[in-house]
C-alpha cells in the first residue's frame, strides 16, 4: 500500500486549476494508481463481443489472473481459456511450440469446435522476438474450419502507437470475410453499448430504408459475418477510429468517423456528414435543438447550484460535456482524468476563459490513493470514478457515453443527471462490478 511520508497530499499540489493547465496531459506520467471504479471494458470483454468465439490468454500466471476473474465475473468461463507461460518456457525456447501446442490442445478438448478463437499474446512473446505469424500460420492449417485472431495484452504499449484498447477494437472485425457490398447496408463499429435506438444518428439510418449492423446486436457468428456487406462503417468512439481506418482499407467500407459530442454544431455537422454519405437528403435538426434546451432547462431547475463533478470514463468527452453544462448554468467543480483527446482542444480553451477555476483531477497518480474521498454537502457525480473520488452516492452510472448520442443522448443525459440527483445509489456495491452492463456480450 502506497502510504505518504508526510502525511495527506496538499489538494493544490494533486489538482489543477483548468485556467493553469496545459493541454492536452496536465499531469505527468509516471508510477500509476487503479481506483477500484471497475465499470469500463477491457480486452476480455471486448472480444466476447464477437458471438460464439473463444478466447485463449497465453501469459505468465500472474498476468492471468485478471483476465481469468474478469471472464468468471461475467459468466462466460466456458469461452475462455489459458496456456501458462512458465520460467523454463522463456529459458529454454519454444515459445512458437508453446502457444500451437497449448491452443491445439484447448481446441480438441472443448466439447465443440468454435468458429472463430481470439489469441492473446502478451508482452513476453514481443519481448523475445516470437514468430507469431508462423504460430497463425500453423493453426489455420492444423482448424480450417476455423478463424484465428491475432490479439494482445500489452500494456507496454499503453503510451506508444495504438493503445491495447484501440488494438482490440480493431480486432474486433479483423475476422469480417470479404464478400461483395451492400449498398443499402450500415454498420456501427467499435461501441461496447448499442447507440439509443431513439438518438438521431440511428434514426437517420433506419429511417432512410438502411440496414444497420452493430456488433453489440449480434447474436450469432453469421450475423456478425454480415457486418462484411456494409458499404459505410461508422466509428463514434475515439478507440474506434483504427478499426474504422482498417476496414476501409481491407474491406473496401467507406468509413465516417463521427465522434460522440456535446456540441451542437458539431452534432448537426456530424449528421450533415451522415446524410452526405448515404447520399440522404440533410435533415432540419432544430425542434431537436429545442428538446435539448428544455431538457437542460428541466434539469438545472431540479439540480440548481449543486456541484458536478465528471470523468473521462463517463464519457470520451468530458470537456464537451463540461462546457455544455457551464453553459447551461450548471456549477461543474470538477473534472476527473489524466489526459484529454485532441479533439477537445476548443472545449479546454473555453473553459480555461470562462471557468478556469474548474479542478481537474487525475484518475491514475498515486497521491489519489490518499486524497480524502469526501466533498463537503452534496456533489452530482457524472460517472463512476468521479462518485468515487467525491465520495457521493449520487450519481450517473455510466461508462463510454452509455449509447447515448447526439441531441436525444443530452436529452437522456440530463434525465440521468436529474434522476441521480434525486436518488441515492449504493456506490460501494455498484462501482466494484467490473464491466457495467457487459452480461449483455453472451
Amino acid at each position: 500500500m502506497l502510504k505518504s511520508l508526510s502525511g495527506r497530499p496538499d489538494v493544490p499540489q494533486v489538482c489543477v486549476p483548468v485556467g493553469s493547465a496545459p493541454f492536452p496531459v496536465p499531469f505527468a506520467s509516471g508510477l500509476e494508481y487503479v481506483p477500484p471504479a471497475r465499470g469500463v471494458w477491457n480486452i476480455v470483454h471486448v472480444g466476447m463481443l464477437i458471438p460464439e468465439a473463444h478466447q485463449i490468454f497465453v501469459c505468465a500466471p500472474g498476468c492471468l489472473r485478471g483476465v481469468v476473474l474478469t471472464a468468471a465475473e461475467m459468466n462466460a468461463s466456458d469461452r475462455f481459456s489459458t496456456v501458462a507461460i512458465r520460467e523454463s518456457d522463456v529459458l529454454e525456447g519454444g515459445m512458437e511450440s508453446l502457444i500451437i501446442e497449448g491452443v491445439t490442445d484447448i481446441l480438441n478438448r472443448l466439447p465443440s469446435r468454435p468458429p472463430a478463437v481470439l489469441v492473446f499474446t502478451s508482452c513476453i512473446q514481443h519481448f523475445m522476438g516470437c514468430d507469431l505469424p508462423l504460430v497463425y500460420r500453423t493453426l489455420r492449417a492444423r482448424f480450417p474450419g476455423t478463424a484465428f485472431a491475432d490479439c494482445y495484452m500489452t500494456p507496454i504499449l499503453r503510451k506508444s502507437g495504438l493503445t491495447p484498447d484501440e488494438m482490440m477494437r480493431r480486432q474486433l472485425y479483423s475476422l469480417l470475410e470479404k464478400r461483395p457490398l451492400n449498398s443499402r447496408s450500415v454498420s456501427l463499429i467499435g461501441n461496447c453499448f448499442p447507440t439509443d435506438e431513439s438518438s438521431e444518428l440511428v434514426r437517420l439510418i433506419r429511417e432512410s430504408g438502411f440496414d444497420l449492423k452493430d456488433i453489440t446486436l449480434c447474436k450469432t457468428y453469421a450475423e456478425y459475418q454480415k457486418m462484411a456487406e456494409s458499404f459505410l462503417a461508422i466509428s463514434c468512439c475515439p478507440a474506434a477510429r483504427a478499426g474504422g481506418d482498417a476496414l476501409e482499407k481491407r474491406l473496401s467500407q467507406k468509413h465516417r468517423y463521427l465522434p460522440l459530442s456535446y456540441s451542437y454544431r458539431e452534432i448537426e455537422q456530424n449528421l450533415h456528414r451522415l446524410s452526405g454519405a448515404l447520399g440522404v437528403p440533410e435533415r432540419d435538426y432544430s425542434s431537436a435543438v429545442s428538446r435539448a434546451e428544455a431538457a437542460l432547462r428541466k434539469a438545472r431547475k431540479v439540480i440548481g447550484g449543486c456541484p458536478v463533478a465528471l470523468d473521462a470514463a463517463a464519457t470520451p468527452r468530458p470537456l464537451s460535456l463540461s462546457r455544455l453544462l457551464c453553459e447551461h448554468g450548471f456549477s461543474v467543480e470538477r473534472i476527473y482524468a489524466d489526459g484529454f483527446s485532441p479533439e477537445e482542444k476548443a472545449d479546454f480553451e473555453w473553459l480555461r476563459k470562462n471557468r478556469p477555476e474548474i479542478r481537474l483531477y487525475p484518475v491514475s497518480r498515486p497521491e489519489m490513493r490518499v486524497l480524502p474521498r469526501r466533498t463537503p454537502g452534496k456533489t452530482l457525480a457524472v460517472g463512476q470514478k468521479a462518485a468515487y473520488f467525491t465520495g457521493s452516492n449520487y450519481f450517473v452510472n455510466v461508462v463510454e457515453g452509455g449509447g447515448m448520442y447526439g441531441f436525444d443522448g443530452i436529452c437522456r443525459m440530463a434525465k440521468k443527471m436529474t434522476d441521480a440527483f434525486l436518488h441515492e445509489k449504493d456506490a460501494r456495491s455498484l462501482i466494484q462490478m467490473k464491466g457495467l452492463g457487459c452480461d449483455g456480450c453472451r
